[in-house]
């Protein structure tokens, strides 16, 4: 039979295609069959050196022409330049090392996950060896506590539960049954009959017959998925290499251009040269890695204060053009906490308020508040809920909150209840005597106990089952007979609140006379039924608020989860995920369309239901193939392929696994969806900051380039020294744009829809404004230059004027960086007193290479007077108020024929 079938196979079936019997292996055939299978372990993976790790940092393009550039500056003499860009390109390349290497932890995390021991029959003996030398056909024993070694097929067991949440995304541990025969075609989670590699068993015992082990096991084909899943490269990497390469070509066509000019104009070849070499270190922004990084690094720390933790920098600025968010449902939209939302007794349905383990509620039945505790069976009710229990509880020092909660979920949820209704200390009422542990074959739980002189049965379990074994009904303080019209009253109900995708379940009791009577009679017979709990894992409350706010940002969310559909489609209504007529798909619909189907599916689908690991990634990917931006949530080890193909995948800090942590760019402390939308705020304004001083420093290059290209084209003297070109470029220009990257968003950045992943980093006027600014500074600075000449100034001074006025109006061009779309009069100058204090900082430094006598021989200036400074100044606000004040009467202008158009249609 096929490894895949196992589950459709009886056990004695599996037993004897495994070949192997009860009593395990000998160890010979163990000998043999380790040979051929080798080890129960999991896969690095292809292994790459650290060194090539870090070599690999500097294949970069960008990173190639800066090595060139500080060949250049080197040769030239420049070696503070060459030195600083030296710097920038070893600390990206620390910086990307550090980065990959972290990412390739997701693996060994993985294997974390499996157990370390397991105990197993072997020729009839039960011994404890190392969990890697398991083979197929073991026979492993577990019981409660145990971490499954290694998949299998059960062939006994006792009461036995298994927490699969991790790796299949059901919310509750999943009770397991040897007997049971599954379709071939089923999903992982129905498949009842096995246990699975790095699962918790939490109740019960049971021997299982491995089937797989290793790379062969689902945790291996997980691990084997994480290492075929490729790091996206970000939008901003792709924007930012483009940029690079039009650059180089731009600095060398200027270099030509300005050396020939020069030298058919009269100047020596080697001025020329240092000039037109200058002019291309310049027109290549070196500080632009640096300053992104540096951006990025800002934004980061902004991202912690709001619970977003960033592993992959560059991944940052994706969030700004995310188009869709894929959320695992447990434990992100939901809290992972099961919380009894409704009970049904004494023929009143009642509303239970409060959610996961907050120990306040209130009960409500038909819009009015009641007390349960004065009624008989809502009393009963949660009596048997905290006494027929194995679950274990205790209050915060608030007494709001459970601090420490061990044992089942849904036992768990009904402790909570008990505290709600003021019933916190069962052990104080009821005398525990005896148990009958839950069983699949029975599907209920009993306990015997006494209370004084009264003996009494409590069952909890299946509604329907419970209900074949109850004789009488309590309504009001009496036991009524159960007859055929209360019995289908009570199926009803039980069917109304199932429909509402809660999981239900019954409660009943019977009374003894004597201690005698209670140990000779069946305890789970002649029951008088009670009512019922409805519980679920409840939506977080603030996760509703968040997907609102993420559809007006133009963000899909989508829900992609591991357990059943209805349970995953009400929880989609209930956070307004799902709108009228969006679609649901389950893991067999996926299995039945190919990929370019799925393609076309994935455009008005919603919700995804008991899906696989391999469907999650077979959704991220039809996604991407229609050109989504695809954020990817979870927690689970299920999640981290998926998290890992998406163009940034985001784990839960504190319920996430380390597999799904290491795996993702960005890890959310508090486990709170609405931290996304809070992250996607931060993503979209630092790229706008990174469009910002992108936008000032080309606009600047530009005016350096203009200005020495069209005095070499006029036969003029150079208006700048090489030196100069540089302190501008490096020094002057650095600063400001560094303080640009801490900049407060726009107010209207979260009602824009997301930015088109293929948009340039030059669109939307982006290179009309860095064209605009740029021919003002550079025509404003040679007409002061120009002037100064003209003036009878000696060329130094001249000079110091252009290099002057190129300054100041960088400096205040800054300002008018800040709006993407306005100008500089938008935005109030002082909001952003880093960015005050940078172009402060730069004037500073600016004015030590005029003032300071030894600097100023250095930089061949000389020093300007109080009249100089005012031809300086008005030349260099000329290029950022006049293009912003023709912004605002245009403004002006459409305003006023929009309110004219209004008027003329009222």
């Amino acid at each position: 039979m096929e490894q895949q079938t196992w589950h459709a196979h009886s056990e004695a079936e599996c037993l004897a295609g495994l070949e192997t019997s009860l009593d395990g292996l000998s160890q010979a055939e163990v000998d043999r069959r380790r040979e051929l299978h080798g080890l129960n372990l999991l896969h690095d993976g292809n292994k790459v050196s650290l060194l090539t790790v870090f070599f690999n940092q500097f294949r970069d393009f960008m990173t190639l022409v800066l090595i060139a550039a500080t060949l250049i500056s080197g040769l030239l003499g420049e070696y503070t330049d060459a030195i600083t860009i030296v710097a920038i390109v070893f600390l990206n390349g620390i910086l990307g090392f550090v980065q990959e290497v972290r990412a390739e932890r997701s693996l060994k995390a993985l294997k974390e996950l499996t157990a370390p021991v397991a105990k197993v029959r072997r020729g009839g003996a039960v011994v404890e060896v190392s969990a890697k030398e398991l083979v197929p056909g073991d026979i492993v024993l577990l019981e409660d506590g145990d971490r499954v070694p290694a998949d299998g097929r059960i062939v006994r067991a006792r009461s036995l539960e298994v927490e699969e949440s991790a790796l299949t995304g059901e919310s509750v541990p999943v009770m397991k049954d040897p007997r049971v025969r599954v379709a071939a075609d089923s999903p992982l989670a129905d498949r009842r009959n096995m246990v699975y590699m790095g699962t918790m068993v939490t109740r019960g015992r049971a021997e299982y017959a491995v089937t797989a082990i290793g790379m062969q096991t689902e945790m291996g084909k997980i691990a084997d998925l994480i290492d075929q899943s490729e790091d996206q490269e970000t939008p901003l990497q792709k924007r930012l290499d483009q940029l690079g390469k039009t650059l180089v070509w731009i600095s060398l066509g200027i270099t030509v251009l300005v050396v020939v000019a020069g030298v058919m104009h009269g100047h020596a070849l080697y001025e020329m040269f240092l000039a037109g070499v200058s002019l291309a270190v310049a027109a290549i922004p070196e500080g632009l890695p640096a300053i992104v990084t540096i951006a990025l690094a800002l934004g980061v720390q902004r991202m912690i204060k709001r619970n977003a933790i960033v592993r992959r920098l560059p991944s940052v600025e994706t969030l700004g053009c995310a188009t869709v968010i894929c959320s695992d449902k447990t434990g992100t939209l939901t809290q992972n906490k099961m919380t009894v939302t409704q009970m049904y007794a004494d023929g009143l349905y009642v509303d239970v308020t409060g959610s996961g383990h907050q120990l306040h509620g209130e009960f409500v039945a038909n819009g009015r508040r009641i007390e349960p505790g004065r009624r008989a069976a809502l009393k009963s009710l949660v009596e048997i809920a905290a006494v027929c229990n194995q679950a274990h509880l205790e209050a915060g020092a608030d007494g709001a909150t459970a601090q420490t909660v061990k044992g089942d979920p849904t036992e768990i949820a009904l402790l909570v209840l008990a505290h709600k209704a003021g019933f916190a200390r069962p052990d104080s009422v009821y005398e525990r005597v005896d148990e009958r542990p839950f069983d699949a074959d029975r599907k209920m739980m009993s306990v015997l106990v006494r209370s004084g002189e009264d003996w009494f049965s409590f069952v909890k379990g299946a509604p329907d089952v419970l209900l074949e074994r109850c004789t009488h009904v309590l309504l009001g303080n009496r036991e009524e007979p159960l007859g055929q019209t209360l019995r289908k009253e009570i199926a009803s109900a039980n069917d109304q609140m199932a429909s509402r995708a809660l999981r239900n379940l019954g409660f009943a009791y019977r009374r003894f006379r004597s201690s005698e009577e209670a140990r000779q009679s069946d305890w789970e017979s002649e029951l008088v039924f009670v009512g019922i709990c409805g519980m679920i894992d409840p939506p977080r409350d603030e996760a509703k608020s968040a997907i609102a706010k993420a559809k007006s940002a133009g963000i899909r969310t989508v829900m992609i989860t591991g357990d059943h559909q209805a349970t995953a489609t009400a929880i989609a209504k209930q956070l307004d995920i799902l709108p009228p007529g969006g679609r649901v798909l389950t893991g067999a619909d996926l299995e039945r369309v190919d990929d370019k189907r799925l393609s076309n599916l994935v455009r008005d689908t919603y919700v995804y239901a008991r899906v696989t690991p391999e469907h999650k990634l077979r959704i991220v990917r039809a996604l991407q193939a229609n050109h989504e931006v695809v954020a990817m949530t979870g927690d689970g080890v299920n999640d981290a392929p998926a998290i890992k193909q998406a163009d940034i995948g985001i784990a839960m800090g504190q319920s996430g696994t380390d597999v799904a942590k290491e795996a993702s760019s960005l890890i959310l402390a508090d486990d709170n969806y609405a931290t996304i939308v809070a992250a996607v705020e931060e993503g979209r304004a630092i790229y706008d900051n990174i469009k910002k001083f992108i936008r000032y420093l080309l606009a600047s290059n530009v005016g350096e380039i203009l200005t020495m290209f069209l005095a070499m084209l006029a036969g003029w003297p150079l208006p700048l020294t090489p030196i100069q070109i540089l302190w501008v470029n490096l020094v002057t220009d650095g600063l400001p744009a560094i303080a640009l990257g801490v900049d407060a968003p726009e107010d209207d950045i979260m009602s824009r829809p997301p930015r088109n992943v293929h948009e340039g980093i030059f669109a939307r006027g982006m290179a009309v404004k860095i064209l605009s600014r740029g021919v003002l500074i550079g025509l404003a600075t040679l007409a002061v230059f120009a002037w100064s000449l003209h003036q009878g100034a000696e060329l130094a001074h001249a000079q110091t004027m252009a290099y002057a006025t190129l300054t100041m109006a960088q400096l205040i061009l800054v300002f008018d960086s800040r709006s993407l779309e306005g100008g500089i009069l938008r935005r109030n100058p002082l909001e952003n007193i880093w960015l005050l204090l940078a172009v402060l900082s730069s004037v500073a430094l600016f004015a030590c290479t005029m003032y300071v006598p030894r600097m100023a021989e250095v930089f061949h200036t000389t020093p300007l007077g109080l009249g100089d400074w005012a031809m300086v100044l008005v030349a260099a606000a000329v290029p950022s108020f006049a293009l912003s004040v023709r912004r605002m009467g245009r403004n002006r202008l459409h305003k006023f024929q929009q309110r004219s158009g209004s008027d003329a249609a009222a």
